[in-house]
């Protein structure tokens, strides 16, 4: 056996497809219970706790307890990321299937990414911060930019708090939709929260999709397309 990662673990973990529409519906960066989880993947529930084990002993989900119930996440932004990746690699390579109908157009536009924005409105964000050099490139990674740390803190996102979190401040992550790269880690997850705290977005219930109102649009274009 080669050293490294164990890929094939993981693919198999991520390949069966109840588990897959289980992950799927844990992008939303919400916790739900085993038996809405098996509602999710269209099977019974001691199924979905079977699952649901393997999944929790391969790193992909958290399971936290409330009362008598308990709540499953996914472990962390790095799983959101790979399975961000793993739909632009199957909307790229799958079998085509019908014109997308109008649910599926709004995911295009704006959706969550376990906690941060993604879709056409976020990856023209991370464009603009580019092109603004408020956020620049280094080789395969992104940092802030000489002037970012105070833009950002001038439209109040504070970038700049010491052990906040380890989260890097400042991630790459490959839109599905788009096949681009939107903006991750702690800097887009504030952004998420400013633009649904400002009331610019709201989130669909039991949906991955945020919806702009007309003047949020304008607004965020505004503060965030420079």
């Amino acid at each position: 056996m080669k050293d490294g990662p164990d890929l094939a673990r993981i693919a198999n973990l991520v390949g069966d497809p109840a588990r897959a529409n289980m992950l799927t519906a844990l992008m939303t960066g919400t916790a739900l219970t085993a038996s809405e989880l098996a509602l999710e993947a269209g099977i019974g529930l001691p199924t979905a706790s079977s699952h649901l084990t393997k999944l929790l002993e391969g790193g992909l989900l958290s399971v936290a307890s409330e009362g008598r119930h308990r709540y499953y996440r996914l472990a962390g932004p790095q799983v959101a990321g790979m399975l961000e990746a793993i739909m632009g690699v199957a909307a790229t390579l799958g079998p085509q299937r019908v014109r997308p109908g109008p649910r599926e157009a709004t995911m295009r536009e704006a959706r969550v990414c376990y906690d941060h924005l993604a879709g056409e409105h976020a990856v023209k964000m991370l464009d603009s911060f580019l092109a603004r050099k408020l956020l620049v490139r280094d080789g395969k990674e992104i940092r802030l930019g000489k002037d970012g740390a105070s833009h950002f803190a001038a439209i109040g996102i504070d970038v700049e708090v010491p052990g906040k979190s380890r989260r890097p401040v400042c991630r790459d992550c490959l839109d599905w939709s788009v096949r681009r790269s939107h903006l991750a880690g702690t800097l887009g997850a504030a952004i998420l929260d400013k633009i649904l705290a400002e009331k610019w977005a709201r989130r669909e219930k039991d949906s991955r999709v945020v919806t702009f109102s007309p003047k949020g649009k304008q607004e965020f274009a505004r503060v965030f397309l420079g």
